[in-house]
């Protein structure tokens, strides 16, 4: 039997973490990097060095895959649909992808099938954003660029018209967004498969810090049943109507009048579905892998009550393979799951999971190895 090669476009943890999956099934796996240092580039046997940006590289690397699948969602939607003329599988599609490349096209379309979102609109200047901010009651106001934007990188919290020139600087669209007045962060995770197949893995609890995911608590504390149901039917019913293949993630906002309100969409591995690594009886990037090559997908269920992700964040402590003893020592449990990337204050180097039956044992357990590992606090 030939195994099948899965081609990821891409360097960086997710792709490092997707061919570590990959690599009990037999799947042989190639890699679009952008340097020969990237996170998955140090791990993964077959790479190629080259700009996903390129159109002949794209068709280049291509070459001997059996579907390309991707570690993000920068590469051009013309790329993709020449490789698809090519006759290359490509999963998620284009059509699926642009809804998560480009935040416009992803509320027009969510819009269109009746999704409940912010209040939003695209904005031509400054004078638009204060006319669109009126229309709900005035600043603050939420813009976004719509391309290119992740981990709070092209979004702001503006209060006024000088504030709100900053996003056009950059001369692409700009999307406004009411400021929803929400509870918590939730995420509903879940993966199709081309003939139609889906999971959906129970939905967490997100927790940003400056704009960037800290912790993930699966499932969500407290969160009704029936809205945890519905949560996870709305993410299967977008998967489909988008016909989205592999993995996707539903970023959403409690609100405090008790509605759920998409707020992103992600077709691809996820930070709020770290915690399946070691919390789920098939991790995330393992159904990914076999959502993309059509294979029966994996059991979604946790594996203990409750599973806590915490980012470990770079900070001025770069020895962090010297905290390791101590998180080793003081907690035999703890999965500790390092990205290879040289340590930068604020940059995502790493994660840990804990699980148990007790919720806040388990936080505080992943907390304390996230901030020793970061030099935030010493013993």
């Amino acid at each position: 039997m030939t195994f099948p090669v899965v081609g990821m476009v891409g360097g960086g943890q997710l792709a490092r973490m997707t061919h570590e999956a990959g690599i009990p099934l037999g799947i042989k796996f190639k890699l679009l990097s952008d340097t020969p240092v990237d996170s998955a580039a140090q791990v993964v046997g077959d790479v190629v060095v080259g700009d996903y940006r390129d159109l002949a590289t794209l068709r280049d690397f291509a070459h001997g895959c059996d579907v390309i699948t991707f570690d993000h969602e920068h590469v051009p939607t013309e790329h993709l649909r020449a490789l698809q003329d090519d006759g290359i599988a490509v999963r998620p599609g284009p059509h699926a992808l642009v809804c998560a490349q480009d935040k416009g096209v992803m509320r027009a379309r969510l819009d269109a099938l009746g999704v409940p979102c912010p209040r939003h609109r695209v904005v031509a200047d400054p004078a638009d954003v204060t006319a669109f901010a009126h229309e709900g009651g005035g600043y603050p106001v939420v813009l976004k660029t719509v391309r290119g934007g992740y981990d709070g990188k092209g979004v702001w919290v503006v209060r006024d018209e000088t504030a709100a020139a900053e996003p056009f600087k950059a001369g692409v669209p700009v999307l406004a967004e009411e400021k929803v007045d929400f509870v918590r962060e939730l995420a509903a995770n879940v993966v199709r498969s081309p003939h139609g197949q889906a999971v959906a893995y129970p939905v967490v609890e997100s927790v940003q810090v400056d704009g960037v995911c800290d912790t993930v608590i699966a499932p969500a504390p407290d969160l009704p049943a029936e809205r945890a149901v519905a949560a996870q039917e709305l993410a299967l019913r977008i998967a489909e109507e988008l016909d989205v293949v592999g993995h996707l993630a539903v970023e959403l906002f409690e609100t405090r009048d008790g509605r759920t309100l998409v707020n992103e969409l992600a077709m691809r591995p996820h930070n709020s579905g770290h915690w399946t690594m070691d919390g789920a009886a098939t991790s995330q990037f393992e159904n990914h892998l076999r959502a993309v090559l059509d294979l029966p997908l994996g059991d979604p269920r946790p594996r203990a009550p409750w599973t806590v992700m915490a980012n470990v964040l770079g900070g001025d402590y770069p020895d962090m393979y010297g905290a390791y003893l101590h998180c080793m020592a003081r907690d035999p449990g703890l999965k500790i799951h390092m990205y290879g990337k040289d340590v930068k204050p604020g940059r995502k180097v790493g994660h840990v999971n804990t699980y148990g039956d007790d919720l806040a044992d388990v936080r505080e357990r992943a907390r304390h190895a996230a901030d020793y590992l970061r030099g935030t606090i010493t013993e």
